[in-house]
């Protein structure tokens, strides 16, 4: 019945799959339409791939997040107490030992994150993974929740068993950028320079996510190198920028670089005062390093990047 415009009368065609002669089948004006919006919901757009708001309902992902507000919380209490015991017991090389204890407690709980939530524990990661579309945002909002939450639970845990002398001596071990110390003409501020800080926390923090966190992101390196060498490497990192940080400005009243916020906002909350003093920087820095490595693996060819 060709050439009679009925697109009802097609002829049978072989199936070059199974070798039998099927029927085709045509498309009626509401069966291509109901296709059409099928292959929509099969393939959400990439809008809906990097909001995923039906993850900020997922209760699956919110238990998810449970492992990184307790993995968040052990971290402020290991590195702030890595921090204050560095500091008290006088030793000779503290910013050494501090660096290579912090490394430690890093690895060992990514370790202990990682097959939950995919071991973040740092509200970096969080945006970073959602900036290069390993996470959705919806998802990255809900772990900076936690980690934030978890902050404050391990600050909180800190105050309950050091004295009040510790405290305030070494204010809960949080991220400063200046301290208020006696002299022989009253109190002065001492401390590093707000410029220069928040150079450090953009240097260091990309510095993190370019040497460290990229190979995690990366499934074939990931997948090459296994979740212990993977862990260890960012801990190692992590430990190196924490000790170049610490040594290279030689600043009394610095805490060194934070690339952390979560970290900082638990004792900024808890012990206040002057912690606050340009508390931004340690959420601004970080930020703007995690933009600065989007637009970079933006930049890498596509046949480079993983997949």
């Amino acid at each position: 019945m060709a050439g009679t415009g009925n697109i009802g009368a097609i002829e049978d065609e072989e199936n070059v799959y199974t070798g039998t002669r099927v029927r085709p089948f045509v498309a009626t004006p509401r069966v291509e339409q109901r296709r059409v919006e099928d292959e929509k919901k099969q393939n959400p757009t990439t809008l809906n791939k990097i909001l995923s708001f039906n993850e900020l309902l997922s209760l699956e992902v919110w238990r998810a997040s449970l492992a990184e507000l307790l993995g968040t919380a052990v971290l402020v209490f290991a590195m702030d107490t890595i921090v204050i015991s560095s500091y008290e017991t006088q030793t000779k090389m503290p910013h050494l030992i501090m660096s290579f204890l912090i490394g430690v407690v890093i690895t060992v709980l990514l370790l202990a994150t990682f097959p939950i939530s995919g071991g973040h524990i740092n509200p970096v990661i969080s945006l970073a993974a959602a900036f290069t579309g390993v996470i959705s945002l919806s998802r990255a909002v809900i772990y900076i929740l936690a980690q934030c939450v978890g902050g404050i639970v391990g600050a909180l845990a800190l105050q309950a068993v050091v004295n009040t002398k510790i405290e305030q001596t070494f204010s809960l071990g949080g991220c400063t950028l200046t301290i208020v110390v006696p002299s022989t003409t009253g109190p002065i501020v001492i401390g590093l320079e707000t410029s220069q800080a928040l150079w450090l926390e953009i240097i260091c923090t990309f510095v993190f996510l370019f040497a460290s966190i990229w190979i995690a992101f990366d499934t074939r390196q990931a997948r090459h190198l296994g979740r212990i060498a993977v862990c260890s490497i960012i801990g190692v990192v992590v430990g190196l920028i924490v000790f170049i940080s610490t040594t290279v400005t030689s600043t009394k009243g610095y805490a060194g670089v934070g690339m952390n916020p979560a970290r900082c906002l638990g004792p900024a909350l808890i012990r206040g005062g002057h912690l606050w003093n340009g508390h931004w920087v340690f959420w601004a820095g970080p930020a703007i390093a995690c933009v600065a490595f989007a637009l970079y693996t933006k930049l890498i060819p596509s046949q480079l990047l993983h997949n």
